[in-house]
């Protein structure tokens, strides 16, 4: 046999090592990449969003109505200090806390941006209409029982038109003492929850740094 012409295969051995090393490189992968901790991720990351641009239509919503109603379409009672049932509304139904008063959640108007949604304030109401075009809601929305709580939870301060929106990161980038952290960071007093808003630090608004309050499984 001309030896130029003969050519060795791969020995079973050789094969297994071989599926053997691939395999060590894509478990490797899959548990640098994370997806599961890539879409936690990517949510948190849209809730980061969603909050901003409710924090910035409601500031609209506060220099452009005279008079400006934080809690309905003409009302401030149902803020903290209006003088009736302090509220707060909630993205998901189910959300309680001891003091306060739960929204009458409507899911046909859930995202409805004249009053009748889950951040009850008419921006319809405004001269060229509403900044915004619907109420976001949270990525998972998730009932208030779940671990962890995901929803957006939302109240006011009729003394002095305040506001504050919470949510709850899922993604141990974003979460307390991940690399980025934006619950400890925001300047408010709860640093298991992600806070804007107004007014971040009065637990009569939003729950103080020793409760979840309105998020029972938020650490």
């Amino acid at each position: 046999m001309d030896q130029n012409n003969y050519q060795k295969g791969f020995t079973l051995l050789e094969l297994l090592i071989v599926i053997g090393i691939l395999a060590i490189l894509s478990t490797t992968m899959v548990l640098i990449i994370n997806p599961a901790e890539l879409l936690r991720r990517a949510r948190d990351s849209q809730r980061i969003s969603d909050l901003s641009t409710l924090k910035t239509a409601i500031g609209y919503y506060l220099t452009n109505a005279s008079p400006a109603y934080l809690g309905g379409t003409s009302t401030n009672a149902t803020c903290n200090g209006g003088g009736g049932t302090k509220t707060m509304w909630s993205t998901s139904n189910g959300v309680t806390a001891t003091g306060w008063t739960a929204w009458s959640y409507n899911t046909s108007t859930l995202q409805k941006v004249d009053g009748t949604g889950w951040v009850p304030i008419n921006f319809s109401g405004l001269t060229g209409g509403s900044p915004i075009g619907s109420l976001p809601i949270d990525p998972t929305n998730s009932s208030a029982t779940a671990n962890p709580s995901l929803y957006y939870v939302y109240t006011c301060d009729a003394n002095n038109l305040t506001f504050e929106i919470d949510a709850n990161m899922e993604s141990s980038y974003y979460k307390y003492g991940g690399p980025g952290d934006v619950e400890s960071k925001d300047g408010g007093d709860n640093n298991y929850l992600y806070e804007v808003g107004t007014i971040l630090t009065d637990s009569n608004v939003m729950p103080n740094a020793t409760s979840t309050y309105f998020f029972p499984n938020a650490n």
